[in-house]
């Protein structure tokens, strides 16, 4: 019974979506915030900006959903709290989702909740913890109707770091996506692969649950929008970006420049023209 929210959060012309999350600051790492610090004008930008979704945590949702009106971007609510980002790294580590976070979700309307499934290597404990979060979601998802996205990140220590970054091979990400679908994912919020050309894998580990692409780290503009396209083209259901948003100098014109090429099927070319100065 999830199918009524999901209807507003995907376009119904091109069945597709973009969300922007900007959830970064529960996660305690300063850098995070970077572009965020002012979160009030953030939303406000967004909101303007017009994507589908924004991704908001349960604290700074309010400041989406007390926009009066309808045309305003849906509500994606983040549902659980992470030290895996950090550098240096805490120990221990943890992953803790909000134990009320569906019944929180419905009274903000949110269209959807968002909860990690992280692989980090030497720490299974941490992807234990992720999953008896999804399990204990899952059943109060089920019963309030609210869409459960699932966000399988595989991590990778940095190179002379303490901390953890991405890991894009795609048999990895196809082996956590497949769990995403098997732990009942309503969307997988899943990272590119390496070989974005073999990102067709990853659709096909998801089925027909739908597979939002993340944005992860900042690049430049026309690297963003020629990923964005080749994952849409083989099958992803829209996009999840977030720094390669809020942190843009333009991010109202690279909101339009994405929501022409996940929307309109626009040229890369043709999106580039949307953003106001290069990134």
């Amino acid at each position: 019974m999830s199918k009524p929210r999901l209807n507003r959060l995907f376009n119904a012309r091109s069945g597709r979506a973009f969300d922007v999350a900007v959830d970064h600051g529960a996660f305690h790492e300063p850098s995070f915030l970077t572009g965020i610090e002012d979160m009030a004008k953030t939303v406000a930008t967004l909101v303007d900006a017009g994507p589908d979704a924004v991704q908001l945590t349960l604290g700074q949702a309010p400041l989406l959903q007390s926009v009066p009106g309808k045309n305003k971007p849906g509500l994606v609510l983040r549902t659980d709290i992470a030290n895996v980002y950090n550098d240096p790294l805490e120990a221990p580590l943890h992953s803790i989702h909000v134990p009320d976070a569906i019944e929180v979700a419905v009274r903000l309307d949110a269209v959807a909740v968002c909860v990690n499934l992280l692989d980090l290597p030497g720490e299974p404990q941490v992807r234990e913890q992720c999953i008896r979060s999804i399990l204990a979601l899952r059943t109060d998802a089920e019963k309030y109707g609210m869409p459960l996205m699932i966000e399988p990140l595989v991590m990778q220590t940095k190179p002379g770091s303490g901390g953890y970054g991405v890991d894009g091979d795609t048999a990895k990400v196809v082996t956590l996506v497949r769990q995403a679908r098997e732990l009942g994912a309503d969307l997988i919020k899943a990272d590119p692969t390496d070989d974005i050309g073999d990102y067709h894998r990853v659709i096909q580990a998801a089925g027909d649950t739908p597979v939002l692409v993340r944005g992860g780290g900042r690049v430049d503009d026309r690297t963003l929008l020629e990923r964005t396209q080749a994952v849409l083209e083989q099958g992803a259901r829209g996009i999840v970006y977030g720094r390669n948003v809020i942190q843009h100098r333009d991010p109202a014109g690279i909101t339009a420049a994405l929501m022409a090429v996940v929307h309109e099927n626009a040229s890369v070319d043709d999106a580039l023209t949307l953003i106001g100065g290069a990134a």
